[in-house]
């Protein structure tokens, strides 16, 4: 018993890099086949002859696919581990994609429908772990930059779903050859699916030799029988901070996936025949943002403002949201990038900051079940929003449509000034390094 409540040394290991790269590369690969439809809306709904709103689904498969699987997989990566984690992810991951090339026939779209469900189970392997990994292989003076590269790579997967699909997918006429792009894009997919999956087996570990940092040593030297799932949920329901924080990200992440899934609509509607500068313009949103995340991951690991971060970015996110609402209709496609370019940047910059926020409230709960609560409330504001801003842009406009992002963007910036900062993981390091 004394040897197991004595702390372990403190040490990085050299290989947390590359386990950080590979989730990052398979969390892109998943999130690529999040939107790869979305991105091509119009041209998917001739192929399949289906309307729109059915293809608006493949991509919230992924948002309903979470809610009920959240805690499940949140139990598996606290009794299991990462490594199973990783594996189960990126073997799900795969599978999807090599279904979706089962159903290169327009007859043939409850195939696809399948293959995406397999993807969505995948990415409730993948969503919650940015900050866990963060947490276990990383410093704490490094912690919130890695968080935000394992975001960046989710990311970067959903700026390649935007640019990727108009290169590769025409909108031509004839269906035979809009089914040999289709494949095209496909085959690729699997193929990388499947080498990702391949080196998870070879390369990812479970955690390093040594503890990465005090918090996490103080972590692993609990016994096990201290700790209990139910009752750390019921520690962070009962948490009104974390609270807060939890309805406050699924506001801002949901108003996110809404437009992202919509954005393809709003585009053409104001710009018809501009498939491919429409995935552009997602391209720019989610490139922009990446930066942001980096430089919020970074910001942070330097002075530790989560609060006051927090609350400037979410607010920058209403402004910028309210800016691309006005400009969107003025008939200059230079404009909307540039306007949702400096959306993405603090909307998608936003991201880490709620995982590494309710990190830092709730030690010493599992990181899992914080971000995986976090992404529970993102899933279901994003459902109601792209289900609601789809009605409202059908029955009146796109501006309208956008006012009513707008509208809970406003809500959340209140809400986000009333969380106090209560840095649980950072008093917990400063007391371990003073004692």
């Amino acid at each position: 018993g004394a040897a197991a409540a004595a702390p372990a040394e403190v040490q990085l290991s050299r290989r947390r890099w590359a386990v950080l790269l590979l989730f990052s590369s398979y969390s892109l690969c998943n999130a690529f086949q999040w939107i790869q439809y979305g991105s091509v809306n119009n041209v998917f709904v001739r192929f399949y002859d289906v309307s729109a709103f059915a293809i608006d689904w493949l991509s919230m498969s992924y948002m309903l696919a979470y809610i009920p699987l959240l805690f499940p997989v949140a139990w598996l990566l606290d009794k299991r581990g990462l490594r199973l984690i990783a594996l189960a992810g990126s073997a799900l991951n795969a599978v999807g994609a090599w279904v979706k090339l089962g159903s290169m026939k327009p007859h043939l779209f409850p195939v696809t429908v399948l293959g995406q469900v397999i993807c969505a189970l995948a990415q409730v392997f993948i969503l919650g772990m940015p900050s866990r990994i963060a947490s276990v292989w990383f410093g704490s003076h490094e912690v919130s930059t890695a968080c935000s590269i394992a975001v960046f790579g989710n990311q970067l997967g959903i700026a390649l779903g935007f640019l990727v699909p108009p290169v590769l997918i025409p909108n031509v006429e004839d269906v035979e050859k809009l089914a040999y792009h289709i494949s095209i894009m496909f085959f690729m997919t699997a193929g990388v699916a499947s080498a990702l999956f391949v080196l998870v087996i070879l390369v990812f570990r479970e955690k390093p030799p040594n503890p990465p940092s005090r918090a996490q040593a103080s972590i692993q030297s609990r016994p096990t029988a201290e700790y209990s799932y139910v009752q750390s949920i019921l520690r962070l329901l009962r948490n009104a901070n974390f609270l807060l924080l939890m309805v406050t990200y699924g506001l801002n992440v949901g108003c996110f996936y809404a437009l992202s899934t919509l954005l393809n609509r709003m585009v053409i509607h104001h710009y018809p025949g501009e498939e491919v500068n429409a995935g552009r313009i997602g391209l720019t949103i989610v490139l922009s943002g990446m930066v942001g995340a980096l430089i919020s991951g970074i910001w942070l690991d330097r002075t530790k403002t989560y609060k006051q971060t927090t609350l400037v970015v979410y607010i920058m996110s209403l402004v910028g949201m309210i800016i691309y609402t006005f400009t969107l209709s003025l008939g200059h496609l230079w404009v909307v990038f540039v306007t949702a370019g400096t959306l993405g940047f603090f909307m998608t910059g936003y991201l880490p900051l709620g995982f590494e926020f309710a990190a830092e409230l709730t030690y010493p709960e599992s990181e899992g079940t914080s971000s995986g609560l976090l992404n529970v409330s993102a899933q279901i504001f994003g459902i109601a929003f792209t289900i609601g801003q789809g009605q409202i842009m059908d029955r009146f406009c796109t501006k309208a449509g956008n006012l009513f992002l707008c509208s809970f963007l406003f809500l959340g910036t209140v809400m986000t000034a009333f969380i106090k900062a209560d840095l649980r993981r950072q008093q917990a390091n400063l007391e371990n390094e003073q004692t």
